[in-house]
């Protein structure tokens, strides 16, 4: 069987600034995150993920430095953006700065690309929305040839064209890994196979199995490009939240998971979230992993029966939760649920 990773990323959610201008909130989520990312890599998970947004509700919009600064306090765990938003960014900024947080880790950087999953960064960049689509595929395109030369001749229809541009510093093992971010669209999944590129995919809705033809079809499409079969690389994203008693620990949680999903919600026109949708999702085919070890492991389990994963990524650190409940998380799911998980599907460490 493929070693399985399993990792934990977060958004950095935090409460908008109580005061114009001030970063004191933005501040306290940041050192508490690398706390976060300090026990994951004392307790041997292998991967911690951070998201980029540009809002009042989010603590990250630079994910590289805040990696840097994991990357000086850490020793094993590898740091990856969650997502990369590669449409509004630069792909040569984008690989100098996890060249760099791969410099100071010594090599444990890694990018995740990805569209976003708001739009606030592209008018704050000077983007236009109606470029949408061609800016993420031209971005790509030339990230991954940066990704694998040093001197860059490319031209595009977006961006200045590069004449034999040498781009610094260089990843210490040649090349960064690279993934794609998916939310479940078709083209996704047949972008990333034809690309050879690992993908990961985010169920933060519905039921798992809804998922299994869009990942069917990255897997029959990767096959047929050439790819084998041991060479696929499968990520898997949920929510999660675990407490020593499974009851206890979702009646503390949901009225976070509610004010969270409500605060996404509203600019998509969703429903306030119920209680009764809440154990919907909590339910043993439901999306969301909130309960205690034992029901957290049946659900990883069952979704690797499902998609054959090889990367399992828990977004366990959400909303405006208290610091120590976080924590407490975090601890059960690396000492408790990933060994059990490894202990079933018969994986070593």
């Amino acid at each position: 069987m493929k070693k399985i990773e399993f990792g934990l990323m977060t958004f950095a959610d935090m409460s908008p600034e109580p005061n114009p201008g001030k970063g004191t909130n933005a501040h306290q989520r940041i050192q508490h995150l690398l706390e976060e990312i300090k026990l994951a890599d004392k307790l041997g998970v292998d991967v911690f993920g951070i998201g980029e947004h540009h809002r009042d509700d989010y603590a990250v919009s630079s994910p590289a430095t805040v990696l840097a600064a994991a990357a000086a306090v850490t020793q094993q765990i590898k740091l990856t953006s969650a997502v990369t938003v590669l449409s509004s960014d630069d792909p040569v900024r984008i690989y100098q700065q996890f060249a760099t947080v791969d410099a100071i880790s010594g090599g444990r950087a890694e990018i995740m690309a990805g569209r976003g999953s708001f739009i606030e960064s592209f008018p704050l960049f000077g983007y236009d929305l109606n470029d949408y689509d061609e800016l993420f595929e031209e971005k790509l395109a030339l990230l991954l040839q940066i990704n694998k030369a040093e001197k860059v001749t490319w031209s595009g229809n977006l961006r200045a064209p590069l004449h034999q541009a040498g781009i610094y510093p260089r990843a210490v093992d040649g090349e960064l890994p690279i993934w794609l971010a998916a939310g479940g669209t078709p083209a996704s999944a047949l972008r990333a196979a034809k690309l050879n590129l690992p993908l990961m995919l985010a169920i933060i809705g519905g039921v798992p199995r809804q998922f299994v033809p869009f990942i069917n079809l990255y897997k029959n499409s990767a096959l047929e490009a050439g790819i084998p079969a041991e060479k696929l690389q499968i990520g898997i994203n949920n929510h999660l939240f675990i407490g020593e008693d499974g009851d206890k620990v979702a009646d503390d949680f949901f009225p976070y998971y509610a004010q969270m999903m409500d605060r996404v919600g509203r600019s998509r026109g969703w429903q306030p979230m119920s209680r009764a949708q809440f154990d919907y999702m909590r339910s043993a085919e439901g999306s969301l992993m909130v309960g205690s070890v034992a029901q957290v492991v049946e659900k990883i389990v069952y979704e690797h029966k499902l998609f054959g994963f090889t990367r399992f990524f828990a977004q366990a650190s959400m909303s405006f939760v208290p610091h120590e409940l976080t924590m407490k998380s975090i601890e059960l799911f690396a000492t408790q649920v990933i060994p059990e998980v490894k202990k079933r599907l018969a994986i070593s460490s």
